[in-house]
C-alpha cells in the first residue's frame, strides 16, 4: 500500500471569554477522500506577564458543520435538535505553551471544524487601554495520511485481498449508488498464512463527531460472515476496513462481496410544472391560493400515480433550491406547496444542502397537515429529516434512522396537525424529508387513503431572526461565513429565547430613563456657565447633554429604544460631546486670553474629532485632551501665581467650596467608569458617571471676569421698539 502524508495548517487566533458563539474560534479544514488517519496538532499558549493566570481552553470538534455548543448552560428554542458536541478541555497552568493530539483513524471526508474558546466572561466593561488583558492564543494544524491506491469493490464481484498483518489493517471502499435502499457485505474464505483460525474485524464507514455510527462485526472461523446496513449514504464512497486480531506474524485471506439492494422510485409527472415555472416564479409565493391552484394535476392523472405506487419504493416531489442570500435558502415544491402521502410508499423530497456555505444557518422545516384531506380519524402521518440517504421505512415506531445517520423524526395526526423541526448548523450533504401515512390496524387499512400535507422548508441565518432580544451576526472565518445570535436585556440561548435572567420591560424602561434623564443633570452646569459668560461651554455643555441622552436611548435593548438618527452617529457625537466638554472645562480654568483660549477650543476639537474617528474607544482619546489642558492649566496657574506672588487661586474659599469639590467629583467619576461598570450594573453606574461628571463641571468652572457686568434682566428701556445697551469700552489704570 502506498500512503501519502498532508499538511494542513492555520494562523493563531486570539482567544476570548465566552459570551455568546461570536466569542468562540472557528477553524475550517477538508479532509481528503481515501484518508485513513487524522491527526490534530493543538497548540495554546498564553503570555508571560503578572496579568495572567492559570485557564482552561474548551475544544471542540464536529464534522460537517461548525459546533454546537452551549457553555452558558441556557435554553434552546423549542423543535430545535440539539447533540452534544465532542470536546476536550487544554489547562495551561504553570506553562507557558501545551501541545495536545487528537488521532481519529477512517475520518469522514469533507469538512471539519474547531471551535476553541475561553470560561464564561466575567460582565465586567473594561476601558480600552486602562488595563492589558492576558492574550491567550490557539492554533490547530492537521495532519493526514491517505491511501493514495486504496482497492475499489465493484457491487456483486467477489474479490480477493490479503490482510498483510494486524499491524496493517486493508482498506477498501465501494461506491453507493443513488436510489440503493440496502447494502450487503460479504466476507468469505477466511484463511490465515499458519492454518488456525481465522479472526478478523471488520468495520464499515467512517468516523464523524460528536456522533459515530460506524458497523463493526466479528469474524472466526471459516464460516461465512455478513452485514446488512439499510439506507447507505447515496453517492458515497464506504470505507471498508478488516483487520486480523490473529497472530502477530500471520497473514489473512479473505473474499469480499459487496451487494445492493436498488430502490425504484415513482414521482408525480414533474415535467408539466417546469414550464410554468417561470410563472410561478413571478405568481404568488408558495403557500398561497394562486400557487395551489395552478399546480394542481387533472385528476386522471393523480388517480394513475396512485395505482402505480404498488411498483416503486418511494414518490419523489420535485423541489426547487432558491438561493435569497448569504445562508439564506428557500425551498419551493414546483407541485405546490402541498404534497401527497400515502401508505404503500414514503414520499420523498430532496433539500440540497451541499454547497459547502450553507451549514451556518439554521435548517426549519414546518409540517401542516389538511386534516380534511385524511379519511381515516386515527391516522398518521410520519416523517423523518436525515442526512446523506433517506429513511424509507417508516413506520409506527417512528424508526428514523439509516446505516450511518440518526434522522429526526416528526408525526402528525388530526388532532395535532402542525410539527416543526430546527437543525441548527446542518451539516454540508443532501438532506431528505421522508413522509408516510401510517394506520393504526395496519396498512390493509389505509391502502387507498391520502394525506395532504403543507410543506414549508428554508434556511435562515438565524432562527426567528434572533427574536426581539437578539442581534443576529454574520461571522467569517477566511471565506467561510456562519451566524450567530448576540443576545440583550438579559436574555440567552441560542436564539435569544432563553429569559431565565431577563430583564422585565419595567426593568428596561427604568434603565433607559436613569440613563437619558441623569444627563439632566447638565442643566445646572449650563446655567452657571451661562449666568458667568461662558456662552462657548453653555453651548458644547448643551450639545453633550442632547446627544447623550439620545444615544442612550437608541442604545437601549429590548423594548425601550427610540433613535432620531442612525446609531453610529448618535455615539460618535456623544463620545465627541464628552471629550470636548472636558476639554473647554479645563482651558477655562487656566485663565488664558481669549484668543489663546478660543484657538485652544477650535484645535483640540479638530484634534479629538480626528482621534475618535480612528479610535472610538481608546482611553488616550479622553485621557490625551484632559492630560494636554492640565498641563496648560497648571502653566497658567504658574504663572499667574509667580506674577502676583501668590498661590493661585488665592482665595481659601475658592479651593474649599468649588475645587476641591469639584475635583473629588471628578475622581469619583473616572473611577466609577473605569473600575466598576459591568453588563449588569451598567444602567445605573453609568448614570452615576453622567451626574458625577456634571456637578463636578459645575463646581470647577471659574467666576465670571470682574469687568464683566452681571446679566440686567430688568434694565430700562429707552423706547418701545429696540433695547438698547452702552458698549463704551472701559479703562482701567494700571499701577
Amino acid at each position: 500500500a502506498l500512503y501519502v502524508s498532508e499538511y494542513f495548517s492555520q494562523s493563531a487566533q486570539k482567544l476570548s471569554f465566552y459570551s455568546w458563539y461570536g466569542n468562540a474560534k472557528l477553524f475550517h479544514f477538508h479532509v481528503p477522500e481515501d484518508t485513513v488517519l487524522l491527526r490534530w496538532l493543538l497548540q495554546a499558549s498564553r503570555g508571560k506577564g503578572p496579568e495572567c493566570t492559570s485557564m482552561e481552553i474548551t475544544v471542540h470538534f464536529r464534522y460537517g458543520a461548525p459546533p454546537v455548543i452551549n457553555p452558558l448552560g441556557t435554553r434552546f428554542p423549542a423543535n430545535a435538535t440539539v447533540r452534544p458536541s465532542y470536546n476536550i478541555t487544554i489547562t495551561l497552568s504553570s506553562a507557558v505553551q501545551n501541545t495536545t493530539f487528537v488521532n481519529i483513524t477512517t475520518p469522514a471526508a469533507g469538512d471539519w471544524f474547531i471551535a476553541a474558546h475561553l470560561p464564561e466572561a466575567a460582565g465586567r466593561i473594561e476601558v480600552k487601554g486602562f488595563s492589558t488583558p492576558c492574550p491567550y492564543m490557539f492554533q490547530a494544524d492537521m495532519f493526514v495520511l491517505r491511501l493514495a491506491d486504496m482497492p475499489v469493490l465493484e457491487p456483486g464481484v467477489a474479490v480477493p485481498q490479503t490482510v498483510v498483518s494486524p499491524a496493517k489493517p486493508l482498506h477498501v471502499k465501494v461506491f453507493v449508488p443513488k436510489h440503493a435502499a440496502g447494502m450487503r457485505f460479504e466476507l468469505r474464505s477466511c484463511v490465515t498464512s499458519e492454518q488456525k483460525a481465522c479472526v478478523v474485524r471488520v468495520v464499515l464507514g467512517s468516523i464523524t463527531l460528536p456522533q459515530s455510527f460506524q458497523r463493526i462485526v466479528t469474524c472466526m472461523g471459516n464460516v461465512n460472515c455478513s452485514l446488512a446496513l439499510d439506507s447507505p449514504p447515496w453517492e458515497k464512497w464506504l470505507q471498508i476496513m478488516v483487520e486480523s486480531l490473529g497472530a502477530a506474524n500471520a497473514s489473512v485471506s479473505v473474499e469480499m462481496l459487496a451487494s445492493f439492494t436498488a430502490c425504484r422510485p415513482g414521482s408525480t409527472s414533474s415535467f408539466l410544472n417546469f414550464s410554468s415555472l417561470n410563472q410561478s416564479q413571478a405568481g404568488p409565493r408558495p403557500g398561497s391560493a394562486g400557487a395551489a391552484g395552478s399546480s394542481a394535476l387533472p385528476t386522471g392523472e393523480a388517480l394513475r400515480n396512485v395505482s402505480d405506487q404498488r411498483s416503486v419504493c418511494l414518490q419523489y416531489q420535485p423541489v426547487v433550491r432558491e438561493d435569497l442570500d448569504v445562508v439564506s435558502v428557500r425551498y419551493r415544491l414546483l407541485n405546490g406547496p402541498s404534497v401527497p402521502v400515502h401508505s404503500v410508499s414514503p414520499t420523498l423530497l430532496l433539500l440540497n444542502l451541499n454547497t459547502g456555505m450553507d451549514s451556518g444557518g439554521s435548517l426549519v422545516v414546518n409540517l401542516l397537515l389538511n386534516k380534511t384531506s385524511v379519511g381515516l380519524a386515527n391516522a398518521t402521518v410520519v416523517a423523518c429529516v436525515s442526512a446523506a440517504s433517506p429513511v424509507l421505512s417508516l413506520n409506527a415506531t417512528r424508526n428514523c434512522s439509516t446505516a450511518f445517520f440518526q434522522g429526526y423524526p416528526l408525526s402528525m395526526s388530526t388532532s395535532s396537525a402542525e410539527a416543526m423541526l430546527i437543525v441548527l448548523y446542518p451539516q454540508t450533504d443532501d438532506w431528505f424529508l421522508s413522509l408516510r401515512l401510517i394506520c393504526p390496524k395496519g396498512q390493509g387499512e389505509c391502502n387507498a387513503a391520502e394525506a395532504k400535507v403543507t410543506v414549508f422548508a428554508y434556511l435562515t441565518p438565524c432562527f426567528n431572526d434572533c427574536g426581539p432580544y437578539g442581534q443576529c451576526s454574520l461571522l467569517r472565518r477566511h471565506g467561510y461565513l456562519y451566524a450567530g445570535c448576540s443576545c440583550k436585556a438579559g436574555w440567552g440561548g441560542w436564539s435569544c429565547t432563553d429569559d431565565t435572567k431577563a430583564q422585565s420591560v419595567g426593568a428596561q424602561n427604568l434603565a433607559t430613563l436613569l440613563l437619558t434623564l441623569s444627563n439632566l443633570m447638565f442643566l445646572p452646569a449650563i446655567a452657571v456657565a451661562v449666568h458667568r459668560y461662558y456662552l462657548v461651554e453653555a453651548s458644547v455643555y448643551t450639545y453633550t447633554m442632547f446627544f447623550s441622552t439620545f444615544y442612550h436611548a437608541c442604545d437601549q435593548p429590548g423594548v425601550a429604544v427610540m433613535c432620531i438618527m442612525d446609531y453610529d452617529t448618535l455615539q460618535y457625537c456623544d463620545f465627541l460631546g464628552s471629550v470636548v466638554s472636558i476639554w473647554v472645562t479645563i482651558l477655562c480654568m487656566s485663565r488664558v486670553k481669549k484668543i489663546l483660549k478660543y484657538v485652544l477650543f477650535v484645535l483640540g476639537t479638530l484634534l479629538i474629532a480626528m482621534s475618535l474617528q480612528l479610535d472610538r474607544r481608546g482611553v488616550w482619546n479622553m485621557m490625551g485632551p484632559c492630560l494636554v489642558a492640565l498641563v496648560i492649566m497648571v502653566a497658567a496657574w504658574v504663572y499667574h501665581g509667580a506674577k502676583r506672588r501668590h498661590c493661585y487661586p488665592s482665595s481659601w474659599k475658592r479651593w474649599v467650596f468649588y475645587l476641591l469639590p469639584g475635583i473629588t467629583l471628578a475622581f469619583i467619576a473616572i473611577s466609577v467608569y473605569a473600575f466598576m461598570e459591568t453588563n449588569e450594573n451598567y444602567y445605573y453606574t453609568h448614570s452615576i458617571w453622567h451626574v458625577l461628571v456634571a456637578c463636578s463641571v459645575a463646581f470647577l468652572l471659574p467666576p465670571r471676569d470682574k469687568h464683566k457686568k452681571p446679566w440686567a434682566w430688568s434694565q430700562k428701556l429707552t423706547c418701545r421698539y429696540q433695547i438698547c445697551q452702552n458698549d463704551r469700552e472701559e479703562l482701567y489704570a494700571v499701577t
